[in-house]
């Protein structure tokens, strides 16, 4: 308990010396535009891939006990074969995927970039030696799928990075921490990837929660950060998964592991706020390849996991951990396609769409478009399915076939009383409704 309120305490003061920075911040008409699209694409895909797969243990394997100048050893055996952009981006575009997000450098410090800041990269420390950033930006643009950036605030493998609270066992010196260094490190990485790979939908951040437990609050230097990414290029969105409430300066607010609101992982209790939001989900258990977790969750839940997303508002970035040789997983090419099926029939009722008029139920959720509000009945334990609604239903009828559905008005809204209890993935009844 003691902590817990510890890390409370020092989030608080840290709210407190971060809510003063760029408190003027308004977000630019390219912005207002850019966070319109990203709403309405409701769908991407993650992608996280690096030098950890090729130890098959996750996106975390150098934080436990892992020598970091042995580690970095693997990568003049890192050469994934494998490795087609084009392969990879139109299977994403087939499932229904209007952006992917890879992650540029994750907390391992490896570059997957051809960076000149640092000879750690892919371009550089491997035999493979191409810049397989660049190959996905070109396909991506090529084939009209937004790009986006994840960007690990930490890192384990310089000495010059202030260390927090994970990464202790790496072998660095403590006593070369040189944050100016380091941070000016970061901003010509930025500097990089907002210059050299065309236009980028956003830079996702990861890594604050580091220094969450400082007894000084530790001051990350987000409003400079922040106004240079703007500045390079000012449609490109701002995220930062820190697990608080959104900063001035950030154009999306993210969320890890749960729907808005929820908190079932214990990292997302923040408020929601009013900015596009997003949600980020595992199609299995990790974020990076581990090859013993082959627990992937069906197309089903996968769809229905999108469904309620949308039904708060919210975007689904669904994660995949590529392979060591540069493929994506058959188990999660397999997942995309029963995606992309669904979404063929049923985009309409997913994409550009707000959220519903009503907290999920029980049976499922609803989303809008105008004056049409889709019924997405997933749950079904009767062919009766209440719904509290205060607009006016002038029309009720199924999705597929258009067959009109009876409605009862009832104290609480309306009732729908469908033919027979649904049993499909998701069983959507459309309603022409006014007055919301």
């Amino acid at each position: 308990m003691m902590k817990h309120l510890k890390k409370l305490l020092a989030a608080a003061c840290l709210s407190a010396v971060v809510s003063g920075f760029a408190a003027d911040y308004v977000p630019s008409p390219e912005i207002k535009k850019a966070q319109a699209q990203f709403e309405d694409a409701r769908f991407g895909i993650f992608l996280h891939w690096g030098l950890y797969s090729m130890f098959a243990q996750g996106e975390w394997y150098l934080n436990y006990g892992v020598n970091a100048e042995e580690y970095a050893k693997s990568a003049r055996a890192f050469y994934p074969a494998d490795f087609d952009a084009a392969a990879w981006v139109s299977a994403i575009k087939a499932a229904g995927a209007k952006y992917i997000c890879i992650t540029s450098r994750h907390h391992d410090g490896f570059s997957m970039w051809g960076t000149k800041q640092s000879p750690y990269n892919i371009v550089d420390a491997t035999p493979f030696g191409r810049d397989v950033l660049k190959e996905l930006a070109d396909e991506c643009h090529r084939q009209g799928v937004r790009l986006h950036f994840y960007y690990s605030h930490i890192d384990w493998t310089r000495e010059d990075y202030p260390q927090g609270r994970t990464g202790h066992d790496t072998g660095r010196d403590s006593t070369k921490v040189d944050w100016p260094g380091y941070y000016d490190f970061m901003n010509a990485q930025l500097t990089e990837l907002l210059t050299n790979y065309g236009e980028i939908g956003a830079i996702w951040f990861d890594g604050w929660w580091d220094h969450d437990e400082d007894t000084v609050p530790f001051d990350w230097q987000l409003d400079e950060q922040y106004a240079l990414i703007h500045r390079l290029q000012p449609s490109c969105l701002i995220g930062n998964n820190h697990h608080q409430s959104p900063y001035p300066g950030e154009d999306i607010q993210i969320f890890e592991r749960d729907l808005p609101g929820e908190n079932t992982a214990g990292l997302s209790g923040q408020e929601v706020s009013r900015l596009p939001l997003e949600t980020c989900q595992t199609m299995n258990g990790m974020w990076g390849y581990k090859i013993k977790d082959q627990d992937y969750k069906s197309v089903k839940e996968l769809v229905h996991y999108l469904v309620k997303a949308a039904g708060m508002g919210a975007n689904l970035l669904l994660n995949i951990g590529p392979q060591p040789n540069g493929e994506l997983p058959a188990a999660a090419l397999d997942r995309l396609k029963g995606i992309g099926e669904w979404m063929n029939r049923y985009g309409e009722t997913f994409y550009g769409t707000k959220a519903g008029d009503f907290p999920a139920q029980e049976w499922g959720t609803t989303t809008r478009k105008g004056d049409r509000l889709f019924v997405h009945i997933l749950n079904a334990k009767s062919n009766e399915i209440e719904l509290p609604l205060t607009c006016k239903v002038k029309k009720a009828f199924t999705y597929d076939g258009k067959k009109p559905v009876k409605t009862v008005k009832t104290p609480g809204g309306i009732k729908l009383v469908l033919d027979e209890v649904p049993d499909g993935i998701d069983h959507i009844v459309e309603l022409q409704t006014s007055g919301r």
